[in-house]
């Protein structure tokens, strides 16, 4: 993402969630010492008491589809969030998004997923935590822009300050003709970013660490504004979506929970 870009958490300040942000705690939570335990979700359903799928509003004017909970579905084994062409709470569009309801500190984080194709269109996954959940605004981005889904971009934020190197890394045989591996590997000293295993950034300066434990998101989204980073929007003329086989997060020390997990590959040596 451009450092001087508005990343779309950042505007999580929004009346429609903040009955949900009411029940969690005020005081910051240190990503050393959050609540969220392992976890691996291959989507067999819903799981309601893990994501809170997001409902009836937008995150600024800058976003061209209002978030709507019948974009999001399981079926076959898959996570399906879409967007497509509705009038809906003042948008023409409506798009899907899920969130945890716990908050997940120092660890691995990974998604096996399709992405969208399309100028004008996002596809993400990160972890989150902001003023909305009175908590500093920290971040860690996977972003496919369906302007040029052979790249995925990679970044951060501290305290709301973009910090990161918004580097765009290549996605064999590109993200939108298959499902990919993306994992980050969030350490106190460290963050480490992989795509299908390869090791694709990293960053070690204290100052660009994020440390306050946040909630896993997943999303598709559009944007008639943004179109210097995501390009001019241009209306897919039928529902799409992306699509998402597996998230998983590991808590540090814990073992592999899967043969695919790029933990197992670490804790072999194999990267």
């Amino acid at each position: 993402m451009l450092k001087t870009q508005v990343r779309t958490p950042a505007l999580y300040v929004v009346s429609g969630i903040l009955a949900l942000s009411a029940l969690l705690p005020a005081q910051a939570q240190d990503a050393g010492r959050a609540s969220g335990k392992s976890f691996v979700d291959e989507f067999d359903r819903l799981d309601t008491q893990r994501w809170y799928v997001s409902d009836g509003w937008s995150n600024g004017d800058h976003q061209n589809c209002t978030w709507s909970a019948k974009q999001v579905s399981v079926a076959d084994g898959r996570l399906r969030i879409g967007f497509a062409r509705q009038d809906y709470k003042e948008r023409s569009h409506v798009c899907g998004e899920v969130q945890t309801r716990e908050r997940y500190g120092y660890g691995t984080f990974e998604v096996r997923m399709k992405a969208m194709a399309g100028s004008g269109l996002n596809t993400g996954f990160f972890s989150y935590i902001g003023p909305i959940d009175k908590q500093p605004h920290d971040e860690i981005d996977f972003e496919v822009l369906g302007k040029d889904p052979s790249k995925v971009q990679v970044n951060q934020y501290v305290n709301a300050k973009s910090v990161g190197s918004a580097k765009l890394a290549e996605v064999p045989g590109s993200a939108d003709k298959g499902f990919h591996d993306y994992a980050f590997v969030w350490q106190k000293d460290r963050i480490a970013w992989y795509v299908d295993g390869k090791l694709v950034d990293e960053v070690t300066d204290p100052a660009k660490l994020p440390s306050h434990a946040s909630k896993i998101f997943l999303s598709v989204w559009g944007s008639d504004t943004l179109t210097s980073w995501m390009g001019p929007f241009q209306d897919p003329g039928r529902p799409v979506a992306a699509e998402v086989e597996r998230v998983s997060y590991t808590a540090p020390d814990d073992p592999c929970q899967f043969p695919e997990s790029i933990v197992c590959k670490l804790k072999q040596g194999t990267q």
